[in-house]
């Protein structure tokens, strides 16, 4: 299993193409795994014949794994043997950083024989010492509340147990805890896991998880959304002109690429003291993607034109589709787009990526009456909702209505789009 992408760990076998026995090329692609980002391509070290295949079709291997052999020239073979990973020694234990020594003493206080459980990177749970006998209910030195509910308070115990399945503190959000102070007690987790052991499960896809955990992450910022009408008939009169014909979403896209490109400090992420702002307008563009979401990126997109915006749009969505957008393409956005209207939705409030400060979202076009002062009557038009979500650490409600207005302005006179 090659390193398809940089934080690539491990991936999950879709096709094998080929079978022992068949002849195969120098960089054939012989088998598709898929990611928590993509769907890509495993191509043979050099030309041969498929001597045995290891790999199973929904199997998932680590990095480095053997999934199969090539039997090919010595000179081929001397050649990619030295090009070949090390495979580790043992098993390594994912460092969680700052919480590596408190996740092992939770092991041990959970486990009278002192044995540790093995701590993933997915726990993001908050490190919660041994309650104190003294001065009243305490969690690590700090007062807990007598009327706590809910799974806000874990003993070391529960964490442990948590660690040992893989668990988040969001996945025993809704579980009540019969413990002091509604602490969850290992009794109440055991009770939870237990009723649930009868339903209907699954593993879900590599796309589904990395959603999932993008959400959740975005989820720890305080984020809001402000809504604006726009009139689409400027865009759709305009469109009609064209050639390629840009979608409505796209026009948004290039108008928030220049109301950003006015005002940049709008999409500055704040990273500990500082406002960080990018040095380039790039986009992301969201696509769903079997189960999921992908959301490739244009680049500089304040300095493409509509008709590139529309060519390039139309590679990543098909790029996307097939889940063949790479780490690179999704990676560096400042903002996003999501066109929610095509499922016929007036108004969503669409959470932007972790590493993202805004979301643009487009609604459904309905035809409503707008007064005509020129007309002195109602008139139909062609009308839809945008939604800013934001991160409103970076952003407050003024200046984001401020660029969402700045928004509208634009998309109400598409020639200067």
């Amino acid at each position: 299993m090659p390193q398809l992408g940089e934080s690539m760990a491990e991936a999950t076998i879709v096709t094998i193409h080929v079978k022992p026995g068949d002849h195969v090329k120098a960089d054939q692609e012989i088998i598709e795994v898929e990611t928590d980002k993509a769907v890509m391509g495993v191509t043979t070290p050099c030309a041969g014949e498929i001597a045995k295949i290891d790999a199973e079709v929904k199997g998932t291997y680590v990095v480095g794994a053997v999934l199969g052999f090539v039997e090919a020239s010595e000179a081929d073979a001397a050649r990619f043997q030295k090009n070949a990973p090390e495979q580790p020694q043992g098993s390594v234990d994912k460092e969680v950083p700052g919480r590596q020594e408190e996740a092992s003493e939770a092991a041990q206080s959970g486990n009278g024989s002192g044995s540790h459980f093995r701590i993933d990177e997915s726990d993001a749970l908050p490190t919660v010492a041994a309650a104190s006998q003294l001065g009243g209910d305490r969690a690590g030195g700090l007062p807990v509340p007598v009327s706590a509910k809910g799974a806000g308070y874990l003993s070391p115990r529960v964490r442990a147990r948590m660690a040992e399945l893989q668990l988040t503190q969001a996945d025993i959000a809704g579980v009540a805890g019969s413990g002091t102070a509604g602490r969850v007690t290992i009794k109440d987790l055991e009770n939870f896991l237990g009723r649930i052991e009868g339903q209907t499960a699954e593993k879900p896809s590599a796309i589904r998880t990395g959603v999932a955990d993008a959400m959740r992450r975005s989820w720890t910022r305080p984020l809001a959304t402000v809504g604006l009408s726009v009139s689409l008939d400027p865009v759709l009169a305009d469109r009609k002109q064209r050639d390629p014909k840009p979608g409505p979403a796209l026009y948004a896209l290039r108008a928030l690429a220049l109301a950003l490109a006015e005002t940049p400090a709008s999409a500055a992420r704040l990273i500990g003291g500082r406002a960080i702002q990018s040095p380039s307008i790039d986009i992301g563009v969201a696509v769903e993607a079997g189960e999921g979401i992908m959301v490739p990126v244009i680049r500089g997109a304040d300095k493409t034109s509509l008709a590139d915006l529309t060519t390039q749009y139309t590679e990543l969505v098909e790029l996307a589709r097939k889940r063949r957008v790479t780490a690179e393409m999704t990676a560096g956005g400042i903002a996003s787009v999501s066109n929610f209207g095509t499922f016929g939705l007036d108004w969503g409030t669409p959470i932007p990526l972790p590493d993202q400060t805004l979301l643009l979202g487009l609604g459904a076009g309905k035809k409503m009456p707008s007064w005509s002062d020129e007309k002195e009557q109602f008139v139909p038009v062609v009308q839809a909702e945008l939604t800013l979500s934001f991160d409103h650490r970076s952003l407050d409600g003024g200046g984001a209505g401020r660029l969402l207005k700045r928004v509208t302005e634009l998309l109400s006179d598409p020639s200067k789009l």
